[in-house]
């Protein structure tokens, strides 16, 4: 599971921003055990955390940057190569950003044993700056590697290996590294079973959901799941999760030569017409199918889903219950998370949704006055028990709201238009 992720000099992210998913309510029904202790205590993850914030606040943000962290552990060693330089994208509002390195860094559970793992890097624009993961298999950190370009030989050169916990070969892979490639990519590439591991976390979360531009593929991949997946029951769970969607569908068919579909709906005379998928489904409705490829496949890998928008696509109570899928224990049998940013303050609701976030669970995007985002818990803010999170946010006292007064934007306009016609 994900614990936590680490960013700094990413877009609009100048200063390091820190999201956590590690639980920190007392008693949290949502979060699940990670197998951890910290100070006597068990450590819990969240199964899903939402991050709300103006537009243009950033949030959008901090999911590009853990999908830029998963494409470069994916295709440094392969695809660096092809054009200059190391592919990344530095804060632009201060000419220091251009100079400073892009820091990524993932705090996770990984394989059966949940050995928690740290690993991160630091990019410039033209190499690998600095690299490094940390295992604790009994509590205890374990320096498996630690890089620093320009390390001199006297203080143990550019890669340091501590202890024992490392058993790769270390010469062979170093001197295969290119400074432009992570290390971890390079030992994946040549089949090292322990960096491997780390490396197909990777492959296998971190899924990113975009509104709009990327539901076409989405759509041919729900599409081609229930045409080709192993997995037991996967048609009947996407009929299932149609049906309860309260769209009208009532049944699917497939054309076994192409694999199209057509869905069913209830006709006023009681009979089931199909609807072309292409031409005359809602958008609803492809949305919502689109939706559920992805959505069940990391719920059967037990991955990690990042959705961006959720309620540009969902409406509000089909989010949420997007929401409540990924917090039930028996719906999410795999520990899979969702992490999402949205607009929508209904999930903070109880009136209409009965919130399904826990306080812990909500994290606030907003711009500084120089334009880099800040990132922090609603937490933060101290809200009162039993005060109203909605009201709250629509109000600005937790911010990540537009400060823009009501009638403002409208009385601009009627003053430029009295202006221009005078």
């Amino acid at each position: 599971m994900l614990l936590r992720f680490r960013v700094a000099n990413h877009r609009s992210i100048r200063d390091e921003c820190e999201l956590s998913l590690i639980g920190s309510e007392p008693g949290d029904g949502n979060a699940r055990a990670t197998g951890l202790r910290h100070d006597g205590q068990d450590v819990t993850a969240l199964p899903v955390l939402g991050v709300f914030g103006a537009n243009a606040s950033g949030k959008s943000n901090m999911l590009s940057a853990l999908r830029d962290m998963r494409a470069a552990v994916r295709t440094s060693f392969a695809d660096w190569t092809k054009s200059p330089g190391v592919p990344r994208t530095p804060f632009k509002l201060d000419s220091s950003g251009v100079e400073e390195t892009s820091l990524f860094e993932v705090d996770l559970t990984l394989g059966r044993s949940r050995t928690r793992f740290t690993y991160g890097f630091e990019l410039s624009d033209d190499r690998v700056e600095a690299e490094w993961l940390h295992a604790y298999p009994h509590g205890e950190r374990e320096t498996w590697f630690d890089r620093e370009a320009g390390r001199p030989e006297s203080e143990g050169g550019e890669f340091i290996f501590e202890g024992e916990g490392f058993t790769g070969r270390r010469d062979d892979l170093v001197a295969l590294t290119r400074p432009d490639a992570l290390f971890v990519s390079t030992g994946a590439t040549l089949n090292d079973p322990q960096l491997s591991a780390l490396h197909r976390w990777f492959l296998d979360n971190l899924w990113l959901v975009t509104p709009g531009e990327d539901v076409v593929h989405r759509t041919d991949w729900t599409r081609d799941l229930m045409n080709f997946s192993k997995a037991e029951g996967f048609r009947d769970r996407v009929m299932q999760l149609l049906t309860a969607a309260d769209l009208g569908v009532t049944g699917m068919d497939i054309d076994p030569e192409t694999g199209a579909v057509r869905l069913r709906h209830r006709a006023a005379d009681g009979t089931d017409v199909p609807l072309d998928f292409l031409t005359e489904e809602s958008f609803g409705t492809h949305a919502w199918f689109a939706f559920l490829g992805p959505m069940l496949t990391v719920l059967d890998k037990g991955a990690v889903l990042l959705v961006d928008e959720l309620d540009s696509s969902l409406h509000p109570a089909l989010a949420a219950e997007v929401v409540r899928i990924f917090q039930d224990p028996k719906a999410n049998p795999k520990n899979a998370q969702l992490i999402f940013t949205t607009h929508d303050a209904t999930l903070l609701g109880e009136e209409v949704l009965d919130r399904p976030l826990g306080r812990d669970q909500v994290w606030i995007a907003a711009k500084d006055r120089s334009g880099a985002t800040e990132l922090y818990p609603l937490s933060a803010a101290h809200p009162a028990d039993g005060e109203n999170l909605e009201r709250g946010y629509l109000r600005g006292r937790y911010g990540g709201v537009p400060r823009v007064s009501a009638g403002e934007i409208a009385r601009e306009l009627s003053w430029r238009e009295a202006k221009a016609t005078a």
